[in-house]
């Protein structure tokens, strides 16, 4: 039934025009004449002689008369005239026919003042129907005994109430009528129940209030009780999709749609995830539905379970150019120096089909492109191909700025592929500009100006702008800022500052990981370890440059109780061993850590500097561990010193100048943390 449409105790011919009631039927047209007139008494009198009648009941049918001929005002004036109170005490549960008629004269004079604007007062009015429903049937209304035509209306003022409330502005009390409507047994069907729920879900989305948990009287023993709005509003729609998987309401998209924004805003796509796997088939194409399922890995970054879907979306017999999943593939790759060189094909592919309507994505994909040349370039095998796909890189994200000039990520990003490259002025320009745009509110630009400027060896500065960054954060989210700032002190030579701040941060760290308690997801867990482990880390390696070895062994030891296996702890072991004189132990350190993770440059680096020095037989080992370490790392400056000196050792001079020169360039532009920690 439409909303405009009302429950009918009589048979009402759209054509004959008549009321037929009590085995009787008269005309309406004796009736219009008497309301025309202004005559209301006289017309409720004509109706309860011939139709056998009472008040009530007369009136209900002269304002139904009324309001489906759109005289909306001359409805309520009709309606206002019955005693809702004074009829319902008349009613008992057995005369469900009288009931019926009294509450739709009511429902009409709800639904009139709600096409008049009185919000307040509908709302006020339509209460009243449910309290006097609830007098009526004070045990509920029994299930398949009520009549239909009654249980529509109930069902229709059910439904309006917090709708009612919302648009007078009174939005907790529409919460608090949303929780009355569906804890309380007013025998709804599946359909209506879940347009309430439906609604309800959204407004607790997106009206900006917090309803709080639900009462105490609401709450059964033993069930679960939502902590915010997001939690009752995630309830809500999963208890949706359940009866859409059961078949109890028809499939709707929004449902989902929904659901996906509220799961998002917590992190728990892998919930989607089995909504989407349980949906069935033909409910999405199955392309869309890889599409969704590869977005939910992603969010949790299981990208290779991601990329594997897209592929399967993406091939060519399926849809090749779907442009949200060659954005998605692009950007995952872009994520990845293995899928890189992949990437860059969805995202070529991406920009050739933003045409028309989808014009304004193309800016996104030319982003995405120069992300993932970037990211190319850093396991390019070749300088000349390096460089190349530097310039290319950046020739794209310039393009990407053009569609999208204040676009923060593209800002961003220009200003750390500036900065990688060495090129300070540019990197400075675009990193400042991030700063503005984002009024100062994302850590990660304040971090690029302190890297930048560290780079320009302008350590105040960069230390004012990492204390000016951590005013601007949050206590559990000020970790990076910190240890940054402990590193900027080890650069001004004042290691006894950098170890009180590496304790206040590790005070912090512990401080979040017991703050949370056991209810942790156990991503959250891992991601507190590797906090930890950082901090425990970072002071092992100040301890070092200290020579302060016990320390050094301590703090190892607690890094590996957060992380068992680290190229870096096994670095740092090496290097102790190095200090002590202990060669061929700190090789075969250095040599684990190198098989712990082959991309793990310092280690490349030391085993190439130790083997420089046993002799001549030793130095092609040295220069290839060398320079495979700039191929991972081209801007370490302790790498092309050492193969400089493994060049000159050679008596390759004319190479071993150059190599000298970029590493005393560099050590000129060489941040207290690599730029690419920021990426």
């Amino acid at each position: 039934m439409a909303d405009d449409e009302t429950p009918s105790q009589t048979q009402e011919s759209s054509t004959a025009r008549e009321f037929s009631a009590n085995g009787t039927s008269m005309s309406t047209t004796d009736v219009e004449a008497k309301l025309d007139k202004g005559n209301i008494e006289e017309a409720e009198s004509s109706l309860r002689e011939r139709l056998s009648l009472n008040s009530e009941e007369a009136r209900t049918l002269l304002g139904r008369l009324e309001y489906q001929k759109g005289n909306v005002e001359a409805a309520l004036r009709v309606l206002d005239g019955i005693d809702l109170q004074a009829a319902i005490q008349k009613l008992q549960p057995s005369s469900q026919q009288a009931a019926r008629l009294v509450l739709e004269g009511f429902y009409l004079k709800v639904k009139s003042l709600q096409k008049l604007g009185k919000f307040a007062e509908a709302a006020q009015d339509c209460a009243n129907i449910l309290d006097a429903v609830g007098r009526i049937f004070p045990q509920g209304i029994p299930d398949a005994q009520v009549e239909s035509k009654l249980q529509e209306m109930i069902s229709k003022a059910v439904e309006l109430l917090p709708e009612l409330l919302k648009q007078a502005g009174k939005y907790q009390e529409a919460m608090a009528a949303y929780r009355r409507v569906l804890l309380n047994p007013w025998n709804l069907d599946n359909d209506c129940c879940g347009r309430i729920q439906k609604a309800f879900a959204v407004f607790l989305l997106h009206s900006g209030l917090e309803a709080g948990p639900p009462s105490l009287g609401a709450q059964a023993d033993g069930a679960y009780v939502p902590k915010n709005n997001l939690e009752e509003a995630i309830l809500l729609l999963l208890v949706l999709m359940r009866k859409i998987h059961h078949g109890d309401i028809q499939w709707d998209p929004s449902v989902l749609d929904h659901l996906m924004y509220a799961l998002s805003l917590c992190s728990q796509t892998p919930v989607l995830s089995k909504q989407l796997e349980e949906l069935k088939p033909g409910v999405f194409h199955r392309t869309e539905r890889w599409n969704l399922l590869a977005l939910c890995c992603s969010g949790v970054g299981q990208n290779k379970a991601a990329m594997n879907l897209l592929r399967k979306s993406l091939h060519i017999n399926e849809r090749p150019n779907d442009l949200t999943a060659l954005l998605l593939a692009a950007k995952i790759c872009s994520e990845d120096s293995q899928l890189a060189a992949e990437g860059v094909g969805y995202a070529q592919r991406a920009v050739d089909n933003a045409k028309g309507v989808d014009e304004h994505l193309k800016g996104v994909g030319l982003r995405m492109l120069g992300l993932c040349l970037g990211k190319q370039a850093k396991v390019s095998s070749s300088d000349f191909e390096r460089s190349r796909l530097q310039n290319e890189a950046l020739k794209y994200l310039d393009s990407a700025l053009s569609f999208e000039q204040d676009n923060p990520d593209i800002i961003f990003e220009l200003g750390a592929h500036y900065a990688e490259q060495r090129n300070l002025n540019a990197a400075l320009r675009f990193a400042k500009k991030y700063i503005d745009i984002t009024g100062g509110s994302v850590m990660k630009g304040w971090r690029l100006l302190a890297l930048i400027l560290s780079a320009q060896q302008r350590f105040t500065e960069a230390e004012v702008v990492t204390d000016a960054a951590l005013d601007e954060t949050g206590k559990w989210e000020q970790g990076p800022l910190l240890r940054l700032k402990a590193k900027l002190k080890v650069s001004q030579s004042r290691p006894m500052e950098a170890i009180e701040t590496y304790c206040y941060l590790l005070a912090l760290v512990q401080a979040q990981r017991k703050s949370s308690g056991p209810m942790k997801i156990d991503s959250q867990v891992d991601d507190d370890k590797v906090k930890e482990f950082e901090v425990w880390y970072g002071l092992a390696s100040l301890y070092s440059s200290l020579s302060h070895w016990k320390d050094v062994e301590v703090c190892v030891k607690k890094a590996r109780e957060m992380k068992q296996y680290s190229a870096e702890l096994v670095h740092t072991e090496g290097f102790m061993h190095q200090e002590r004189g202990e060669i061929q132990e700190a090789l075969a350190s250095y040599i684990n850590a190198s098989l712990l993770d082959p991309f793990y440059v310092p280690s490349k680096v030391r085993i190439g500097a130790l083997l420089s020095k046993l002799g001549s037989n030793s130095l092609p080992v040295a220069r290839t561990l060398l320079s495979d370490a700039l191929r991972i790392e081209p801007t370490n400056r302790k790498a092309w010193y050492h193969l400089g000196m493994v060049y000159k050792d050679d008596g390759r001079l004319a190479d071993a100048i150059d190599c000298l020169q970029a590493a005393s360039m560099l050590e000129e532009s060489d941040p207290v943390e690599n730029f690419r920690s920021i990426l």
